[in-house]
């Protein structure tokens, strides 16, 4: 199958829908439009190494999977160096081979931005290679890398998924060899002795979590004072003592001020509650953050507004200012979540074909998938005091958990928040093995207003993690059975 349409080939050339962007946003909404009878094309500019369109925008090609991907590998290398001994299992003198490793990343990757192709293809979905730019009146000019014209559409509806980039600060500017961003970092060829990171964020910690694993010295430099702020604090701070643990040098207060690569090293200088400092490094990943890209995919004359921080503005349906353009996932304000923009694709493709589309931002999950992993959804203790909502918790620990001690992976807990009165679950917090996979159970219950003694009186399997989860629900109301309350 070709990776591209010749748009010169097309013989029609006026869609129901043209969705801009082939992420996980733009690819999904694109094949739900397209189950739904409406004539739709899907515009992306992604190009792999070899040149060719690579489906699946950031997180298939630079971001969620191949980190994923890099994560299991270095967890397997360091369970191997650190944790087997326990199981009775010893291997002398261990030794990866990094080229084998990222070979085996970017394979992942082809198969699944392949697969995207394929399932175009099943569904009808006319893909053109190119950058897309919105003119008036929904019109979408396409253009290849050489910014030459080769294709304008014509659209009665269209959705902007354009998605999102790398923060670039001017005091450390990128190279590509050196000083990277995130997609730089899943491309080392070989594990640097020092590796400084700036930003504490997710993407930080999990990229400096892959080479700390694999041998490097990792310094995670971070200028707010508090460790993961979003996270509920318990959690942050159970974290914040299992990544100190594994060897990364988290140094928070710390604003970097300045970067200069001298040979094959660079020197980092920043600010801390002692005043200036430096350390050289042999490499620096920048992961403060992303911005939106929504603004790159816009002519003046689309009509379609933005806000102060560039982000594209929407009403509750994802409709923009300008008649009959919507736009999701990190162009809007909002976390930028792969699952997230999926959703949204969902809700404004079913909004399109005149279906109720619906998404809950109170039940978007939220994973760091270090080792251990953290996962929350709902609200925090600390949010709920503000907002003056009465909730009792329950937690409970994964060290008194059968399975995790035969795994021997036994730190972290689950926490559960729920109303004081009503006892209908708030939010749900979790450090630990899988927690990744158990989040979801917590979701679902939420999704249904469940209570903390629905959960309670849930019978889980034994043994397995999600006992915990369980025993956090009796917890709430002091009756865990496994632990003294």
């Amino acid at each position: 199958m070709p990776s591209t349409v010749d748009v010169q080939n097309i013989d029609a050339l006026n869609f129901d829908v043209v969705v801009i962007g082939a992420g996980p946003g733009g690819y999904v909404a694109a094949i739900r439009c397209a189950q739904l009878g409406l004539n739709t094309a899907c515009i992306d500019a992604w190009e792999n190494a070899q040149g060719k369109a690579s489906l699946g925008g950031t997180c298939l090609n630079v971001g969620c999977i191949p980190s994923k991907a890099l994560l299991e590998s270095s967890e397997q290398f360091y369970r191997l160096n650190h944790s087997l001994a326990a199981h009775g299992i010893s291997v002398e003198n261990p030794s990866i081979d990094i080229g084998k490793m990222l070979a085996r990343k970017d394979k992942i990757v082809k198969i699944l931005t392949g697969g995207i192709q394929q399932l175009f293809k099943a569904n009808k979905v006319t893909l053109l290679h190119g950058r897309a730019t919105l003119l008036a009146d929904r019109h979408v000019e396409v253009r290849d890398q050489q910014q030459q014209v080769i294709q304008t559409l014509q659209a009665k509806q269209v959705i902007i998924a354009a998605g999102s980039a790398p923060i670039e600060i001017p005091v450390a500017k990128t190279d590509d060899q050196y000083v990277v961003d995130s997609s730089g970092a899943l491309a080392f060829t070989e594990v640097p002795e020092h590796l400084v990171v700036i930003g504490a964020g997710v993407i930080g910690l999990e990229l400096g979590s892959v080479w700390r694993r694999l041998g490097a010295k990792v310094t995670v430099l971070e200028a707010l004072e508090e460790f993961l702020p979003m996270a509920d604090r318990a959690v942050a701070r159970e974290a914040q003592k299992q990544l100190q643990r594994l060897g990364l040098d988290i140094l928070l207060g710390t604003k970097v001020t300045g970067s200069k690569v001298l040979g094959d090293k660079v020197t980092v200088h920043y600010d801390d509650q002692k005043g200036s400092q430096s350390m050289v490094a042999d490499r620096v990943i920048v992961a403060v953050g992303r911005r939106p890209c929504g603004a790159g995919a816009l002519d003046p004359s689309s009509g379609v507004k933005l806000d102060q921080h560039g982000f594209i503005e929407i009403n509750s349906h994802w409709q923009t200012s300008a008649p009959g353009v919507y736009a999701i996932g990190d162009t809007v304000t909002g976390p930028m979540l792969a699952h997230k923009a999926s959703e949204e694709g969902v809700a404004v493709a079913e909004i399109l074909a005149g279906k109720p589309g619906h998404v809950n931002y109170k039940t978007i999950p939220a994973v760091l998938y270090t080792h251990p992993e953290v996962a929350w959804v709902g609200e925090t203790e600390h949010s709920l005091a503000e907002q003056n909502i009465p909730f009792q918790t329950g937690q409970f620990a994964f060290a008194a958990n059968g399975r995790a001690r035969a795994m021997e992976d036994t730190s972290g807990f689950v926490k559960i928040i729920a109303h004081q009165k009503t006892d209908r679950i708030l939010g749900v917090h979790m450090i630990g093995p899988n927690v990744s996979e158990l989040i979801s159970e917590a979701v679902l219950a939420m999704e249904y207003s469940a209570s903390s003694e629905d959960l309670a009186r849930t019978i889980h399997a034994h043994p397995t993690l999600a006992e915990v989860v369980h025993e956090a629900a009796l917890a709430v109301d002091k009756r865990a059975i496994h632990k003294a309350n």
